[in-house]
């Protein structure tokens, strides 16, 4: 039988591109070589294609290299890779692909219009405002808030907010990373991950960091991940239940990460990842994991879901 040639991207141009690296290096790794030919590309922070030695070899050849695949692995976190962009070039070049696909790709991105889909199903989500860099100036602190870009991913740009003097600065650190900004509301609870693909939902993962869970606890090695997490089984039902009904509602393909404040009125949203990191350390593997699969079955579930 010989072996599917898989296309690995990874890299970005965006906040991040080394996780992006990190997660690509992880797949391309994971891949039996007695099924797959691994061909890896990397996107760089400027844009520039790039081959596996590295060089240069821009858009068209790129393409070209795609379309001799049988099957492409965008590992893009972020914008310009997991908000639609590289699905559309992959649909565009008649390439099949793992994960979501553009629509999906882009509402999930959008953490203001995944709240009123999440609304319109009935799932809570904190309280906020959306801001652009014109209203931003005039908006006042009214207690303790979560300040956020819009469309990023990894907690880039995203402060908790205690104190109104820093509330400023928190407004110019999101708009560095999106030209629209999310004020929101504190949630007390649990912060707790559900994975889903397709019929398959994961045991719930709970994240136990020690403060405010931003880029430097997700990727510091200083969070402890629970999983299966220690939730009674209402609490597990309601937190499944919300995680298929978005996942069917954006139209989701291949695997997706959705997040939540687990409270005591129940499953408050936070935000939904459709190209959520996949290194071996990470959340989703971890969860697959606790469901009886292991790394590289996860990969090859993904690619059959794609072929398919």
């Amino acid at each position: 039988m010989s072996r599917l040639r898989a296309a690995v991207i990874g890299g970005g141009r965006n906040g991040e591109h080394q996780v992006s690296l990190a997660s690509a290096a992880s797949v391309a790794a994971a891949l039996d070589p007695e099924g797959y030919e691994v061909v890896r590309l990397t996107i760089a922070p400027d844009g520039t294609w790039r081959d596996d030695a590295e060089a240069p070899i821009g858009l068209p050849a790129a393409v070209g290299t795609l379309q001799s695949c049988d099957v492409a692995l965008p590992i893009v976190h972020g914008p310009r890779g997991e908000d639609g962009t590289l699905a559309a070039l992959l649909e565009l070049a008649g390439v099949p692909y793992v994960g979501s696909g553009v629509r999906p790709g882009a509402l999930a991105m959008d953490k203001w219009v995944t709240k009123l889909i999440a609304s319109e199903l009935g799932i809570a989500t904190a309280p906020g405002r959306l801001l652009t860099a014109r209203t931003a100036a005039g908006c006042a602190w009214n207690g303790p808030v979560v300040v956020k870009p819009v469309a990023a991913g990894s907690s880039l740009g995203v402060t908790l907010v205690r104190e109104e003097a820093a509330f400023a600065e928190a407004l110019a650190e999101a708009l560095r990373h999106d030209d629209r900004v999310l004020v929101e509301e504190v949630v007390a609870g649990r912060e707790v991950d559900i994975a889903v693909l397709g019929d398959v939902v994961t045991p719930a993962l709970e994240i136990v960091a020690d403060g405010f869970f931003d880029y430097e606890a997700k990727y510091g090695g200083g969070t402890v991940f629970r999983v299966p997490a220690p939730i009674d089984p209402a609490a597990t039902k309601a937190l499944e239940e919300a995680a298929r009904a978005l996942y069917d509602a954006l139209g989701c393909r291949g695997v997706a990460r959705v997040d939540f404040f687990l409270t005591e009125a129940g499953p408050v949203l936070n935000e939904v990842n459709t190209m959520p990191g996949l290194t071996g350390h990470s959340q989703v593997p971890r969860m697959f994991a606790a469901a009886g699969w292991d790394y590289p079955q996860l990969l090859d579930r993904l690619i059959r879901d794609a072929l398919a």
